[in-house]
């Protein structure tokens, strides 16, 4: 009885929220190419060369960047947007989401919930990332969802729902009684696994040209797992060979896509450096061959800090909250090690399984295990936008790219928390945050 009036009440409070996310979205459409808009803060970040601007000011024509500087010009007619004390920056990339997940038992969301019910609540996670100041994203699987995040993607494409632009994956790849295989669970039940089977290099390329059919931008692919600790080290096997992710790999470029994959450590890590993959997420321990193959090849590891510090401080299970706690610890002194080594990082936070608009703090996480602040930014944002494919489009405030754009309370190059406090929220031009 309380789960079905939970569910009832969430039902409701989702059908509200989707009427005002509507109402919003027809309110602000795709910027008008004649609109002008200049932004004034205190100050503005510049990203690249990883100082602050005082004061800052962006000039915005239609969905674009027309310049940046302490003063720009202010065109007639123009629409002056001031935002006091603020400091001016590039939207917020997040390379590692899942749009489809939320706080609970990730494994049985595809037994207790419909997928037009997760893709709902799916819209409703976009629009809490974009309010959050995260303006692209790359969805790493929609967990059993299939294709719906294509749908998902081209409804705020065409301007239908607020959320960040998307690139996604489809449903992530395994293999037989892999890493988000049911395994667990009782066999003659048949709960499905969340991801896709390919069970050698001729399955994959037939599960690749599946899901380029139905709209992935890229590939994910479950490389390792399930994780142990063993003598206390971890202890991980691999899923699929370096043959077999070299035909992967080649498979998806033939379409022009490019493969993340799920590697916490080795040899799957070693596997995926040595195929080509774009990114190495997780990355919790690289050989030195690995990371020497990562900084040649600009394969980017995704750190992916936040969801073991959230399930290290939420998990119902001492145990498993304790092991994550390890987990953390082991990787911060792994990721040291990384970045002396040269490996190029990305930001990405494994949002979904923790509440969605929240995931800032991998930004926070990776200056505390390490990184500067400023090359937090670089990796987030520079970096980020290489990996999603929109190099030299967003992750800057520089004339000529998308008007992505958010003000924040304070000065991120000194205190990466005010990534949490923003107070504006522009995309292509068009204001979701005022």
């Amino acid at each position: 009885m309380l789960r079905m009036n939970r569910v009832r009440v969430a039902a409701i409070s989702i059908a509200f929220t989707l009427v005002a996310s509507f109402a919003m979205a027809q309110s602000t459409p795709s910027a008008p190419d004649g609109k002008v808009t200049v932004l004034h803060a205190a100050h503005l970040v510049d990203v690249e060369r990883g100082v602050l601007v005082s004061p800052g000011e962006v000039l915005v024509r239609g969905s674009r960047i027309a310049a940046v500087g302490e003063k720009v010009e202010h065109p007639a007619g123009a629409a002056v947007i001031d935002l006091g004390a603020a400091t001016l920056m590039p939207g917020l990339i997040d390379a590692h989401v899942h749009l489809f997940l939320h706080p609970g038992a990730e494994d049985l969301q595809t037994i207790v919930e419909s997928v037009p019910e997760r893709t709902i609540l799916a819209t409703l996670a976009a629009r809490d990332d974009l309010m959050a100041g995260f303006t692209a994203e790359r969805d790493m699987g929609t967990e059993g969802a299939g294709s719906a995040d294509s749908a998902v993607r081209d409804a705020i494409n065409a301007g239908l729902i607020p959320g960040p632009r998307l690139r996604v994956s489809g449903n992530a790849i395994d293999i037989l009684g892999g890493h988000e295989d049911a395994v667990h669970y009782n066999p003659a039940a048949h709960v499905p696994s969340n991801a896709t089977y390919a069970n050698s290099a001729s399955e994959l390329m037939e599960v690749i040209r599946e899901q380029v059919k139905e709209g992935a931008d890229f590939i994910k692919i479950y490389q390792t797992g399930k994780d142990r600790i063993v003598d206390g080290k971890l202890a991980t096997p691999y899923q699929y060979s370096r043959a077999e992710l070299e035909a992967a790999v080649a498979e998806a470029a033939r379409t022009g896509r490019t493969i993340g994959v799920h590697a916490t450590g080795e040899p799957g890590t070693l596997y995926a450096a040595q195929a080509g993959v774009a990114s190495i997420d997780h990355a919790d321990q690289l050989s030195d061959e690995t990371m020497r193959l990562m900084r040649e090849k600009q394969i980017y590891a995704v750190p992916t800090f936040a969801i073991v510090e959230y399930f290290g401080e939420h998990h119902e299970n001492p145990a498993v909250a304790g092991r994550e706690r390890q987990l953390q610890v082991q990787h911060a002194a792994e990721f040291r090690k990384q970045l002396a080594a040269g490996v190029p990082m990305a930001a990405g936070s494994d949002v979904g399984p923790f509440p969605h608009g929240t995931q800032a703090r991998e930004y926070e996480l990776m200056g505390k295990f390490g990184m500067k602040p400023a090359d937090v930014l670089r990796a987030g944002l520079l970096h980020g936008a290489r990996l999603l494919g929109w190099e030299g489009e967003i992750g800057q405030l520089k004339a000529g790219c998308l008007a992505d754009v958010i003000a924040v309370e304070g000065d991120p190059l000194q205190d990466l928390s005010s990534l949490r406090r923003v107070r504006f929220v522009m995309k292509g031009g068009v204001v979701y945050k005022p």
